[in-house]
């Protein structure tokens, strides 16, 4: 029965290869099948028993058997076989894994109820299939780190739980991470997801395009249906029956039977899915798709394998994709320094904003200080018409006493008129004292003036304000021997005075003498009114001289606030250059600024340029070490298998030892 099993095998195989499919496709052959059900098992036992000369000589022939299904009681052995997962070094450290604490305990806890719920095996809490679940997560979480846990893993362990221990397992389990993309799946980052469901899309593009484009147009996106297929591998999509036998053909040919029965799936129901809408696909998806094989997943196996699939065009994509993540990620970083120079950039605006500022209130505050010494300047020159207008007053009123003492001489001496004269001489006394006052306040001024000349900030002009407070000095000095002369003047017109009361009084004393001498009285008449004259004239000079000092003052004030004003412009035009310097400094860093980003981004390009190169390089190492394991791994086999087999002789047999042994320590020494 068996040779017979195994001809028809081979028969069918030989009818595959010629019509271009992977599966039985004819009833012929499935007739000839059909009554060897029976001896199944022992085909099957004499597969797992003599598995290595099946893999080696009738690779194609078990293909054809897995895609038919591998029978329940055998999925055990065969997926641990065809994993190669069944002497692993990590088993014997699964006792001390369960003793350990993971970081990922409560999550696990938390998906563990929710993993195959109506299953009698998992169904319950506390149950034997959640805990020893519960076991196998936790240990491979502490075996990798880097992936830890991730909800989809559990539904493919369950399914292992369900036909063989914890410990086989587990070893299963940890060999679909390493050998078959799973790990990469299930990163934090899941790059192998984004990969997958880009190569699933251009197949989908490629193949079914209406669909595509209804897809695209009620945006509906790819990774709302097939993410659960990669990461579950249709566990939790289709019944478990059907599940199961797409998981024994990805246990031998990897995640391409994914691809094939997505596509197929897809092309099965195109004609339904394009008469629907977004919400009305979503329910066909949950609801009509995954019990539309639940009779006969053969037919689903069919057209699975009826799609086309090219692994050489999937390798190009799989560039292609990582070429573009490459990019995207160069952009991401150049964003990123893109942002740090704008932020930098903005800080020296703000910066130079402010030192703008600054400079635009010192201007401000010199144009206000100009504004007030332009209305001082205005107030003094009023104030100097004023004067001025005093000093033609004061000519007018001498013109006037020297016509009164014109007309005094042509006048007699009157006693009313010594009286006045006495009067005059008492006002002459006031304003003697009104003059020593102004004249303290002129002090006073000068004092002041000296002070804001000293307080003034510009060196190149203190000269200047010397020489002017010099001149200010004599200017005082000879106001002040004006007034001694005065002083002396009034003083002698004063000893006139009284010598003139005496002997008017000695004269009115003898009453008698008078009338004897009237030349004498016509003399000491004519004396008095040359004294009175004088006295006016004194009076009038001092007053000139008051106005003549008075209009110094204001002129000497007026040439200073005009030296302060100007000044205050020599200090504008000084403060607009330094503005005009802080902008064509600002230019200059700017122009700076833009070369140093040329500079670095010059940088940043060859930097990337060698990141990508040493890359490229730990790739093409990364490659040759692998080929070279792979040689290694080939020798060791063709070694164990000339030492079962016995081929050899004793002698021959040695030697072809030692030639593997040489060659594989050549290998590991290249390794």
């Amino acid at each position: 029965l068996l040779e017979a099993d195994s001809k028809s095998m081979r028969s069918m195989s030989g009818s595959r290869r010629n019509s271009g499919s992977s599966l039985v496709s004819s009833s012929s052959a499935s007739s000839n099948l059909s009554h060897l059900e029976e001896d199944t098992w022992i085909l099957w036992g004499r597969i797992v028993n003599e598995w290595e000369e099946w893999r080696r000589k009738k690779d194609k022939l078990l293909k054809e058997l897995i895609r038919k299904g591998i029978p329940h009681h055998f999925r055990a052995i065969v997926w641990q076989l065809l994993g190669n997962a069944t002497d692993m070094p990590v088993k014997n450290q699964y006792s001390e894994l369960l003793k350990m604490s993971s970081p990922c305990e409560k999550l696990i806890r938390r998906d563990i109820a929710r993993t195959y719920p109506e299953h009698e095996f998992f169904k319950g809490q506390d149950s034997l299939g959640q805990e020893v679940l519960f076991n196998v997560m936790k240990a491979y979480s502490l075996v990798d780190r880097e992936v830890g846990y991730c909800q989809g893993s559990a539904f493919i362990v369950g399914l292992l739980l369900m036909q063989m221990p914890e410990e086989e397992a587990f070893c299963v389990f940890v060999r679909l991470m390493q050998e078959y993309r799973l790990r990469e799946l299930f990163k934090p980052s899941m790059a192998e997801l984004g990969l997958c469901i880009y190569q699933f899309e251009y197949l989908l593009q490629e193949q079914l395009p209406e669909l595509n484009v209804h897809f695209r147009s009620q945006s509906f996106h790819t990774s709302m249906y097939a993410s659960s297929w990669f990461l579950t591998l249709f566990l939790t999509f289709l019944p478990l029956p059907v599940a199961t036998r797409i998981f024994d053909i990805f246990m031998y040919e990897g995640l391409e039977i994914i691809f094939r029965v997505g596509l197929a799936i897809l092309q099965y129901n195109q004609t339904d899915l394009i008469q629907l809408d977004m919400e009305g696909m979503s329910q066909h998806f949950q609801k009509v798709i995954p019990h539309q094989f639940d009779s006969c997943p053969d037919k689903l196996i069919l057209r699975a394998y009826q799609v086309k699939y090219n692994p050489k065009r999937m390798k190009k994509l799989e560039k292609e994709y990582t070429t573009i993540k490459n990019k995207e990620m160069e952009e991401q970083i150049e964003i990123k320094r893109l942002r740090t120079e704008n932020r930098l950039l903005k800080q020296r605006i703000e910066t130079l904003e402010k030192e703008s500022a600054a400079l635009a209130d010192r201007l401000i505050q010199g144009q206000v200080t100009r504004a007030q010494e332009a209305e001082e300047n205005y107030v003094i020159k009023r104030e100097l018409a004023v004067v001025r207008q005093q000093c033609n007053t004061a000519s007018e009123s001498l013109e006037k006493a020297q016509d009164t003492i014109r007309e005094l001489q042509q006048q007699r001496y009157t006693e009313p008129f010594v009286s006045n004269l006495q009067t005059q001489l008492e006002q002459s006394r006031l304003h003697e004292a009104e003059l020593l006052g102004a004249m303290k306040e002129m002090q006073d001024k000068v004092l002041d003036l000296e002070k804001r000349s000293s307080c003034l900030p510009d060196e190149n002009n203190m000269a200047a304000l010397q020489e002017e407070v010099k001149q200010m000095k004599l200017r005082e000095l000879e106001t002040l021997r004006s007034f001694k002369e005065m002083q002396d003047t009034v003083t002698e017109l004063n000893q006139r005075w009284q010598h003139h009361m005496s002997r008017g009084s000695s004269t009115g004393g003898g009453g008698g003498h008078w009338k004897e001498s009237p030349k004498k009285n016509a003399m000491n008449e004519l004396q008095d009114k040359l004294m009175t004259v004088r006295l006016r004239e004194a009076q009038a000079q001092a007053e000139l001289r008051e106005v003549k000092l008075k209009a110094l003052q204001l002129e000497s004030q007026n040439q200073i606030h005009s030296k302060l004003i100007g000044r205050n412009e020599q200090e504008r035009s000084a403060l607009q250059d330094r503005l005009q310097m802080q902008a064509n400094q600002n230019k200059a860093l700017q122009a700076q600024l833009s070369e140093m980003k040329r500079k670095q981004a010059e940088s940043d390009c060859k930097s990337k340029e060698e990141v990508m190169a040493v890359r490229l390089r730990e790739a093409d190492s990364m490659a040759a070490v692998a080929e070279l394991r792979q040689k290694i791994a080939e020798l060791e086999i063709q070694k164990e298998e000339g030492l079962i087999q016995g081929q050899l002789n004793h002698s021959d047999s040695r030697q072809y030892i030692n030639q593997l042994r040489d060659q594989i320590a050549e290998l590991k020494n290249e390794v």
